[in-house]
This record gives structure tokens, C-alpha cells and sequence, in this order.
């Protein structure tokens, strides 16, 4: 048997009921980043079903093992689908909604761990049809520092034996369902948490001589620190510091103490974001000691940019169009917002694509970590049907 696009996407149509079901258990069951126990053992129980050896407990909830196709030791190609949903409170009426009150998988990772099940589950099935290994992560606590893939890292999920590429697909609301896209080289940015304390005397704000004036310090680092660093973003590499929260628990004629500072800076060049890193503090204490103030100011670090590789995500991108339609392929822009996948990114070739959920004429456009997100189910399909003929293209073409 030849597996060919038309075969693939009938064992994936046979599956989808089953699919969705997986997707929509996901859905009403979502467990916060570090929380993902109930998610782990429902995945590790139909792995065990399908007679698919896994190890578990792996950086937390996260799980791993090897699917072996024929010749095992020929080519490995990773996949990796992440776990953990939000602290967002669904508004969604659907039957599916979510059963755990403040949590939601807003951001689509129901979606991804369902697709990789359904990879898992058919090559599995057909293990004698082709060759290589596949090794396969599903991760936790993708949406908070210092994040799951670090620590699965760190474990040894891409050791023992080492993959020649990483692959993992990520909802996107911006396409229509059916049609995927792609990004070479650097696509999402570093993100850093800011956080930033002005320090003094606070006092009585008609008596400037009895008070240090935090509030004037801070707003003077935010624009400062703004000016300065934002001027360094180009096209190629574009660069953004944005403060998002202030905390100056004052009155209208009362200067407090302490004022809170937090923002966000993100970047694709990891020698200017050292040095950003270096400019934010000293320029915040510069400008505080001017006030008369002191400033501490601790620099998070978050993930590093998602770099994906040219040769491999070439490769998939003339995958996908064989097994889509070069009409349901996308070019990519770079992106801002970040993905601890970047981790995977630069330890070896790995590749990080979009898979359309949107359905316009039902009304699925929502944004993602909005209160109603959600996917039209029929991009399962696309999602699980695309990562095996991916998984499969990179296996004979590595």
C-alpha cells in the first residue's frame, strides 16, 4: 500500500468522530500550565490502549516516547504537541464548554494534543507501511515561564535517540480552516517579563519637599525605556518594549512609596537582548536616582525566538501543497507574540507552522486567549491528516 495523500485523508475521515470527541473531552476538562495531571493520564490512557509505549511524569505531566515504523534506527522525526489551557473564563455555549470555571483552552492546545493522537493512533495501525521513528512530546506549561519545553529538554527528549527535525503545528484564527501556513527562518520573538519597583518617601502631593516622586520616576522610565529601545526595531528584525501594568497605590493628593512597573520586551537578535537587558536597568536606576528614588529592576527571561529551519520547513511547505492544494498554502509574516517551542528550535532543525480554524460564514473568528475562542472542528481533519503526511514526507526526504 502506497500511502498517498487520498488514503491518508480516508483513514483520518473514518477517524473523525472519534477525534472530535478527544478534542471536545480536552475542551470541558482544560488544566492551567503545571496543572495538566487529569490531561496527562487521559493521553496516557489511550496510548496505553492503542499499545503505544510512553513514559510519563516527564517535566512534570509532560509525555514521551518512541512510535517505530520498519528500519527504526533510518531517520527520527519529533512532534510535539502542547497541554496546558488559560486562566480565561469561557462565554462559549457550546456542549463542550468548559467544565473547570476560570479555565479555558483558549489558545487551541485541545486542537493539538487531539491531532497528534490521531497521528499516533493511524501510523500506529500501519507501523509495517513505513519507515524511521517517530518520537513524540506532549508537553506541559506552554503559556507560563519558564515553561515546559526547557524542562523536557533538560530531561532528554531530544536524546537517546537524537531526532534529525521537530515539527509542531499551532491553531490560527486568522485562516480559514483547511488551509495551513508557513514562515522560514526567524517567525516569532523572545519574550521577556519586565518588572520594575520605584522606591522612595511618599508624602503629601501639595509638599514636594516631603516626598520622593515615584509616580514622575516611573512615568519617566516608561517613556524613556520606550524611546530608546523601541527606536532600535527594524523590518528585519523588528523589537518591542511595552508596559502594560502600573501599580501606584497613591490618591489624588497622596505620593506613594512604592510604584510597580511591568511590561513586556520581545526581539530575534539574542546579542541586542542581553544588551536591552542592560539598558532597562541602568537607565531605570539613572532616572530614579535622579528623583531621588531607588529602582529595582528584574529582568525575567522568557523564551528564546522560533527559528525555523530552511531546508525543513521548505521541505513540509511543498509537503503540505501536494497534500492540500498550493491554493491552501500561506506565507507567513514574522510574528511578535512568542512560543516556548523556540527551545526545540535551536537545538535541531525544527519547524513551527500555522493550521487555519476560522470559519467565517459560522461565526468562528474569534481571536485567540479571547473568552470565545473557537476552532470549526472540521480543521481536525486537516491538522491530523497534514502531520502524518509531514511526518511521513520527512522520514523518506531527510
Amino acid at each position: 500500500m502506497t500511502l498517498s495523500p487520498e488514503i491518508i485523508k480516508h483513514m483520518v475521515n473514518n477517524l473523525f468522530n472519534e477525534l472530535v470527541a478527544y478534542r471536545r473531552h480536552f475542551h470541558a476538562n482544560p488544566e492551567l500550565s503545571y496543572h495538566e495531571k487529569n490531561t496527562a493520564s487521559y493521553i496516557s490512557s489511550l496510548l496505553a490502549k492503542w499499545n503505544i509505549e510512553h513514559k510519563t511524569g516527564v517535566a512534570g505531566y509532560g509525555i514521551t516516547g518512541i512510535l517505530k515504523g520498519k528500519n527504526p534506527a533510518k531517520k527520527i522525526v519529533a512532534l510535539r504537541a502542547d497541554m496546558d489551557a488559560l486562566p480565561v473564563t469561557e462565554k462559549n455555549n457550546v456542549p463542550y464548554r468548559s467544565m473547570n470555571e476560570g479555565v479555558m483552552h483558549a489558545c487551541g492546545h485541545d486542537v493539538h494534543m487531539t491531532c497528534l493522537l490521531g497521528t499516533l493512533k493511524i501510523l500506529n495501525a500501519i507501523k509495517e507501511k513505513w519507515e524511521g521513528s517517530i518520537k513524540f512530546i506532549f508537553q506541559p506549561a506552554e503559556e507560563k515561564l519558564p515553561g515546559g519545553a526547557q524542562g523536557m529538554i533538560k530531561e532528554g527528549v531530544l536524546q537517546n535517540p537524537k531526532p534529525q527535525a521537530i515539527i509542531a503545528q499551532h491553531v490560527f484564527p486568522e485562516l480559514e480552516a483547511g488551509k495551513v501556513g508557513f514562515k522560514t527562518g526567524k517567525y516569532m520573538a523572545s519574550s521577556d517579563e519586565i518588572n520594575i519597583t520605584v522606591k522612595g518617601k511618599g508624602g503629601h502631593a501639595a509638599i514636594p519637599s516631603h516626598f520622593d516622586n515615584t509616580v514622575l520616576a516611573a512615568a519617566e522610565i516608561i517613556t524613556s525605556l520606550e524611546n530608546e529601545i523601541n527606536v532600535k526595531s527594524t523590518k528585519e528584525s523588528p523589537t518591542i518594549l511595552s508596559f502594560g501594568k502600573i501599580i501606584a497605590d497613591g490618591a489624588h493628593n497622596v505620593i506613594p512609596p512604592r510604584v510597580y512597573i511591568f511590561g513586556t520586551f520581545r526581539t530575534f537578535d539574542e546579542t541586542w537582548r542581553k544588551k536591552a537587558w542592560q539598558i532597562i536597568k541602568t537607565r531605570s536606576q539613572q532616572i530614579g536616582k535622579k528623583h531621588g528614588c531607588k529602582t529595582d529592576v528584574n529582568v525575567d527571561a522568557g523564551y528564546p525566538f522560533v527559528l525555523n529551519n530552511k531546508k525543513i520547513t521548505e521541505t513540509l511547505k511543498k509537503a503540505a501543497a501536494v497534500y492540500l492544494g498550493k491554493e491552501n498554502i500561506v506565507d507567513l509574516d514574522i510574528r511578535m507574540t512568542a512560543e516556548d517551542f523556540g527551545y526545540y528550535s535551536h537545538v535541531i532543525p525544527a519547524t513551527f507552522y500555522r493550521l487555519g480554524v476560522a470559519n467565517k460564514k459560522r461565526g468562528i473568528v474569534s481571536n485567540l486567549h479571547s473568552d470565545t475562542f473557537d476552532v470549526d472542528e472540521k480543521s481536525i481533519l486537516t491538522g491530523t491528516g497534514l502531520m502524518i503526511w509531514n511526518t511521513l514526507y520527512l522520514l523518506n526526504n531527510l
